[in-house]
């Protein structure tokens, strides 16, 4: 019961703090406006932050608070966790003031919001090219940036999802096996264009492995003409293989696919 005094207060704060907000919406002192945007984009209060700055930004168009203006919505979005339209805002900044105080940061940042919209492997991976575009672009024309180092980590981290995205299409092949024609093919087509297109994932051991499982299987499976053939492109594969990894954590299973193939290729 002691409580409830405290409770009562705070909602009578509340509302009045409500009420407050909604005069302050219907003024048309844009000053006003601008310094409490500021004030509740300080406190984390970013809606109100955003709808206030959207309010004034038509009257500080053209003058040198604009570009302040833009670049606090931009802010206030991302605090929202609203990426897209903070990504927009940074763009729009960009683009209007290609010279700006806040540029440097705005391109970072457009890279950085795709970063945030970047879903899981398994899913869609288009915010994922538009971070690993946009980080590109912010390194070729801010080579001198503080910001280069963590565009860079960012930019390894993005090209490793998709490294990692093509890994999970090459098993679903290799897992199809025989099924409808030769899936063990496309698998290792698959994995082999991956380490080209990502020569430093961290997924590297695991592609090459599936590249030399999916060789083994596909001579086990073969025809009798073609067995001998594939043995030895496996017998080939798994020396790249143990070349590259001769501590690998797949070393066990490589070494008796090894010892397998030799049994059949004698020579």
């Amino acid at each position: 019961m002691k409580r409830l005094p405290i409770f009562l207060l705070l909602v009578v704060l509340s509302l009045v703090s409500c009420g407050d907000y909604q005069k302050l919406l219907k003024s048309d002192d844009a000053e006003l406006k601008y310094n409490k945007a500021i004030e509740y984009f300080d406190k984390g209060d970013f809606m109100r932050a955003s709808t206030l700055f959207d309010a004034v930004a038509t009257y500080f168009k053209g003058t040198e608070r604009s570009e302040t203006v833009l670049n606090y919505m931009a802010k206030s979005y991302m605090g929202q966790k609203d990426y897209y339209s903070a990504s927009e805002y940074y763009k729009t900044y960009v683009k209007t003031y290609p010279k700006g105080k806040y540029v440097v940061e705005s391109k970072f940042m457009i890279g950085y919001c795709y970063y945030l919209d970047s879903p899981d492997a398994r899913l869609d991976q288009t915010e994922t090219y538009n971070a690993i575009g946009a980080f590109q672009e912010f390194l070729d024309v801010y080579p001198e940036s503080e910001r280069v180092p963590e565009a860079n980590k960012l930019l390894e981290e993005l090209q490793n999802k998709l490294a990692y995205k093509a890994y999970l299409n090459a098993k679903l092949y290799f897992n199809l096996g025989n099924y409808m024609g030769n899936n063990y093919e496309s698998a290792i087509i698959s994995a082999q264009n991956a380490l080209k297109d990502y020569p430093t994932t961290t997924y590297r051991e695991e592609l090459s492995m599936l590249i030399l499982e999916s060789k083994y299987q596909e001579a086990v499976q073969s025809v009798e003409e073609r067995k001998v053939e594939r043995y030895r492109s496996t017998i080939d594969e798994y020396y790249n293989f143990i070349n590259e990894f001769p501590d690998g954590k797949s070393k066990k299973q490589a070494d008796k696919i090894f010892n397998e193939s030799k049994k059949i290729v004698k020579d």
